[in-house]
């Protein structure tokens, strides 16, 4: 048998044209506006639309066509010998990389490693710093000495620096901004800063040294083209600082590597580190320079980890994995899957490692140099979060450059109005959190972290203008659950609502669902039971519960809605909600006793404290 060359797959078929597909679309939103209905904007107000055409655009220069990313293990284990254990324990098993966490550093998330001479000692013991496995930096003002120390115990193993793999880490413009250092004017801070870069390139260090690190942009609740233009001119200052002490552009520049975080929006992600590398091309172009593509490492998001079903959290780190990878990141560090939990253990560590690992030697995401140069929409939007950033970038630069923008507050408030909008749509849903807000899992079991208490925080530093603070996007809910735990540990039971199914199975089946899942995100256990009037009455008395809902049709609520409100008021309900949104039907029903109304969209979050302010359960 003869196989073909080629498979002219529908070639018999016409081309189809967007006006053609177009025509169809409009058939099916009969009306509807298509912006609306199809079009999604972002929290810059970037649009993504449905449908784009192949874009004819060249890979984006970044890693070694073919190499794989650097697969970094974070170390923050505040005992050096425990840490040197976990460290070992990652390089041997698959990580190619360490990251130092400092107490207090950005993103340290309160753990930290043991800083002094010693600890670093004890901690690096048996790692061999000239074999390949790069060692990267998150330093604190206080624990600015580490690079230092390193440094001396490389001398003492008799190696040579160049061929230790050595990212610094120096960020005093993040540790302003995170409030992790107290306010001194810039001009007195960026000759050090110099300093201490040149020193540790005198000896032989390769560097990069400095970090423009938008993580603490991320973690406050900020957008994408945020994060963007803020590492973008803390990149410039940090340019700036060096070359004002001396030291030439074109090595300044090489000095210098960017920190992102990546979240779970896969096309956002994958745009984003793509648009970083175009911007700082863009950069060098405007100094004279020649683009040489920059080091970038990114670290999955912190604000989207949950404490609540922390299972979930592998598939959240998965995708930010994924999209970093394949946005042409040269390092990644993944959180542990309990990270939200406390410092986590072998296990959690090694789902994190292996995440890395599965993706790239079984799926061979590597092995494809920009995999989405040509994709119109990933390259769409790559565009427009180059020209909303660089735009960002300006404003910052207008006002003063990174640290003057901080001064003024410019930067504080902007991710302020984002991180509103952002807690706005968690609590409305709009954002679900699996696990958390979106199918709750009352009785699930408890995992292992560490027997690692958290250490006090810093003594806080007088940074001159608000700090930019980290969240999870998780911790209102998980606030609610962990009040109904109280009330579990403490009486035996949750706080009850009692769903009451009006009509046939068909009727009540959807909103009953819709209201398990509502309440139970805050914590509040569905009790089900149906009937006619009296046996609606003797089930919520026999539940134990205090609230009801009613869920069923709009249809059977019109008919049955009203006696059934006043039946479960007379039984003892101390509030009736009721699931969906009846239209002409809500006055009667509101007069009948209904006095809340659940519905997709609604502001779950005020509703379910508000449940809980009802049950007198103390939430904080």
């Amino acid at each position: 048998m003869t196989v073909p060359d080629t498979l002219p797959l529908a070639s018999e078929f016409p081309p189809a044209t967007r006006d053609q597909w177009l025509k169809l679309v409009d058939g099916v939103l009969k009306g509807a506006p298509f912006d609306k209905k199809l079009v999604h904007t972002t929290y810059d107000g970037l649009k993504i639309q449905p449908l784009y055409e192949r874009a004819q655009t060249a890979p984006l220069p970044g890693r070694t066509p073919g190499s794989s990313w650097q697969v970094m293990a974070r170390v923050d284990h505040p005992d050096p010998v425990e840490a040197n254990r976990l460290a070992l324990e990652d390089l041997e098993n698959g990580a190619n990389g360490l990251v130092l966490v400092c107490p207090g550093s950005v993103g340290s998330q309160g753990f930290g490693i043991d800083t002094t001479t010693d600890g670093i000692e004890r901690l690096l013991d048996g790692i061999y710093l000239d074999a390949g496995a790069p060692i990267e930096f998150q330093l604190t003002r206080e624990a600015k000495d580490v690079p230092d120390h390193v440094a001396a115990l490389i001398k003492a193993r008799g190696l040579d620096p160049a061929k230790c793999d050595l990212r610094i880490g120096y960020d005093p413009i993040g540790l302003m901004a995170s409030g992790s250092s107290a306010a001194a004017p810039w001009d007195k801070i960026a000759p050090l800063f110099a300093q201490m870069t040149r020193k540790l390139s005198e000896q032989g260090f390769k560097g990069p040294f400095a970090a423009a690190d938008a993580r603490l942009i991320h973690n406050a609740g900020g957008s994408e083209v945020q994060e963007l233009g803020y590492a973008l001119a803390v990149a410039v200052a940090y340019l700036r600082a060096y070359e004002a002490s001396g030291i030439a552009l074109d090595d300044a520049r090489r000095m210098i590597f960017f920190r992102l975080s990546a979240d779970a929006d896969q096309f956002l992600t994958m745009a984003k580190f793509r648009a970083l590398r175009k911007l700082w091309a863009r950069a060098e172009e405007a100094c004279g320079l020649t683009p040489n593509p920059v080091f970038v490492a990114a670290e999955t998001a912190w604000r989207m980890m949950t404490q609540r079903d922390p299972y979930v959290n592998m598939l959240r780190t998965t995708i930010a994995v994924f999209s970093a990878g394949l946005g042409g990141a040269d390092a990644i560090t993944a959180l542990p899957h309990t990270s939200a939990l406390g410092l986590p253990d072998i296990f959690a560590r090694r789902i994190a490692r292996n995440t890395q690992l599965i993706l790239l030697d079984e799926s061979n995401l590597a092995k494809v140099a920009d995999p989405a140069a040509g994709s119109g929409g990933i390259e769409d939007l790559t565009d427009q979060l180059c020209r909303a950033s660089w735009s960002f970038f300006q404003e910052i630069e207008a006002a003063g450059g990174a640290v003057s923008a901080l001064e003024r507050g410019m930067i504080q408030f902007k991710v302020a109005v984002t991180r509103a909008d952002r807690e706005k749509a968690v609590a409305t849903r709009k954002d679900p959190l699996t696990g958390t807000s979106e199918f709750p899992h009352l009785s699930e079991a408890p995992v292992k972290v560490l027997n690692v208490k958290l250490p006090p925080a810093p003594a806080a530093t007088a940074a001159g203008f608000a700090p930019l603070s980290p969240i999870r996007l998780a911790e209102p809910f998980e606030a609610l659950r962990n009040a109904s735990d109280r009330i579990l540990e403490k009486t035996g039971a949750r706080p009850k609502v009692f769903l009451a199914t009006l009509g046939t199975p068909a009727d009540s089946i959807a909103r009953a669902m819709f209201a398990k899942n509502f309440f139970e995100a805050g914590g509040i256990a569905a009790v089900e039971g149906g009937g006619d009037l009296a046996a609606l009455a003797a089930a919520f008395k026999q539940s134990g519960a205090k609230f009801a809902c009613l869920c069923s049709s709009d249809a059977v609520y019109a008919a049955q809605g009203a006696e059934a409100a006043k039946a479960l008021a007379a039984a003892g309900a101390t509030h009736i909600y009721l699931a969906g949104r009846p239209g002409e039907a809500a006055e009667m029903l509101q007069k009948a006793g209904v006095q809340s109304f659940i519905y997709a969209g609604c502001d779950a979050l005020a509703t379910l404290q508000a449940a809980h302010d009802h049950d007198n359960v103390a939430v904080r």
